[in-house]
């Protein structure tokens, strides 16, 4: 289960579980490092996708692994950071991916992008964003361009369906249009769920929208 706590909003992912469940598949879900349940990573640092795409390998070789798992057909619902994860560990380590099925990419974001509107939002002028891009090197050792998916997304070449609040407030949609255009996949499809701005509205749309998903699954899958 992951959520996001706030003054008047709560994700929670165990109803597209169900969901999965019923329409006949099992599912593997983990806490990312430094996040939920799991143990502290990299000294507790963050690094939008570049260290947590090592969990996303360690998911394949744990189903990959273990006998009663090692037979099925796999196929990656991969969320925001879980996403960007994805994409930098398929751009890192092609060769887990060999036999994966297919991808459903869930709103996968640029730091650049996100940081900006924020700055916006609370009024603080655009160009110090560069500043903030010396401070976040100096934490992670990445700039904000290293950070992004935008490079990585050129090698995810499994079938990949991206679905995106276009009018997201957090982000621009000239940023996941970006990331979708770089992927070499020959199967690919950009879905823009419309009427809201508001980016967990894209995090629940599975809930209230299952078949746009599930349908790339089918495909995919069977």
């Amino acid at each position: 289960m992951f959520s996001a706590s706030g003054n008047d909003f709560e994700v929670n992912f165990i109803p597209d579980y169900k969901i999965l469940h019923n329409a006949g598949y099992n599912v593997l879900t983990y806490d990312l490092r430094n996040h939920g349940h799991s143990s502290a990573g990299n000294g507790g640092i963050g690094s939008s996708g570049r260290f947590e795409s090592r969990d996303v390998i360690g998911s394949l070789t744990y189903a990959r692994t273990r006998w009663e798992l090692s037979r099925m057909s796999v196929g990656l619902f991969s969320r925001c950071l879980g996403c960007n994860a994805t994409i930098f560990a398929i751009s890192r380590h092609p060769e887990h991916f060999k036999d994966v099925r297919c991808l459903v990419g869930v709103q996968p974001l640029s730091p650049r992008f996100f940081l900006e509107r924020q700055l916006d939002l609370i009024g603080v002028p655009s160009d110090r964003i560069e500043e903030l891009d010396q401070y976040i090197k100096l934490i992670t050792s990445f700039d904000l361009q290293q950070l992004a998916p935008v490079q990585a997304s050129k090698s995810v070449t499994l079938p990949t369906l991206v679905y995106q609040v276009h009018d997201d407030v957090m982000t621009k949609p000239i940023d996941v249009q970006t990331i979708f255009d770089n992927m070499p996949a020959k199967d690919k499809d950009l879905f823009w769920v419309q009427g809201t701005t508001r980016r967990w509205d894209g995090y629940t749309y599975f809930q209230r929208e299952p078949r746009v998903a599930l349908d790339w699954f089918e495909k995919y899958m069977s």
